[in-house]
């Protein structure tokens, strides 16, 4: 099954075209669910497993993988379904996420689908609030589901959210600024809002590149000088409708906002996130999610955007 994700390195030419390719695979029913390729390191066969005393109830145990000990979760659990039983007979999706390896175990693995991001759609209105989908699309007239894999992570694994002492710049807090936000996941839209509150940044938050973009066009017509108003963009890279990096080229093609700083924020791994950031013309590329990571790259711009206000003045 390892060989499904023969030649995944040519994958990366499709980023920055809108195009992604998604494995497809199921839990403990019929549905179909589906995960980006650029986070799956390996598909195998589900190893001998460790099982830990006191670990989370989604946690099937832990593998030792090439002299690496990988967490196995059941993801079916993980996403409030049935617990899959027995490992004897399922496979184990090796996944990088938010700089951590870990397995996912599944019932079936299927194929890999090529799809243009503009047939991912966000998710049925109503439907996002409690559930585990970031998106859904169809595939052979059948449903489905892409998982909100941040959210399962911060649930199981959690981590912190809170800036540490001595990160924050008291100077740069006092001035008023504004961003924008941009990412499917609504846990990852609020884990970097709650950054910017503690520094005291104004912010919009949109859910897709396409929203993200309308929104910059529509302060455009409405008079705004939006390389003034906003201090950057800091947006994920896979979503529905638009990703992050065709939203980057967009900002780049369109002469009111080429000049607006765009950092891309992702869990992706980041084999080739540095040759892409230079390619789509993005200002820098930080990995999820690390909260004093991201209130130091945000206050160091800051500190350059009211250079630049004041250099305009």
């Amino acid at each position: 099954m390892a060989s499904i994700l023969d030649g995944v390195d040519q994958r990366t030419k499709l980023a920055g075209h809108n195009r992604l390719e998604l494995l497809l695979f199921k839990l403990a029913g019929r549905q179909r669910f589906g995960i980006n390729v650029f986070k799956v390191q390996e598909v195998i066969q589900c190893p001998p497993l460790t099982q830990v005393p006191g670990s989370h109830p989604v946690v099937k145990g832990i593998a030792n993988m090439r002299g690496k000990t990988i967490t196995v979760m059941d993801l079916s659990m993980a996403i409030g379904g049935p617990c899959l039983g027995d490992s004897d007979g399922r496979f184990v999706i090796i996944t990088e996420y938010n700089r951590k390896v870990q397995g996912f175990m599944v019932d079936a693995v299927d194929r890999i689908v090529n799809m243009n991001w503009g047939e991912i759609m966000p998710p049925p209105k109503g439907a996002a609030g409690g559930s585990y989908m970031t998106a859904v699309t169809q595939v052979d007239e059948e449903l489905v589901e892409i998982i909100d894999v941040e959210k399962i992570m911060k649930e199981i694994i959690g981590g912190s959210e809170t800036v540490s002492e001595g990160i924050i710049d008291e100077e740069i807090k006092a001035e008023t600024q504004h961003v924008l936000v941009v990412d499917d996941s609504s846990v990852a839209r609020k884990q970097v809002k709650r950054v910017l509150d503690q520094l005291g940044v104004e912010a919009t938050l949109c859910n897709d590149g396409k929203h993200a973009y309308d929104q910059l066009r529509k302060w455009v017509d409405e008079g705004k000088d939006v390389a003034d108003y906003l201090a950057m963009v800091i947006s994920d890279v896979e979503m529905p409708v638009m990703d992050g990096y065709t939203l980057t080229t967009e900002i780049r093609r369109d002469s009111a906002l080429q000049n607006l700083h765009v950092i891309l924020h992702t869990s992706l791994s980041g084999v080739f996130n540095q040759a892409m950031v230079e390619k789509v013309g993005a200002n820098n590329f930080l990995a999820k999610y690390e909260p004093d990571e991201l209130a130091t790259i945000v206050q160091n711009r800051l500190k350059e955007h009211k250079d630049e206000r004041q250099a305009a003045a």
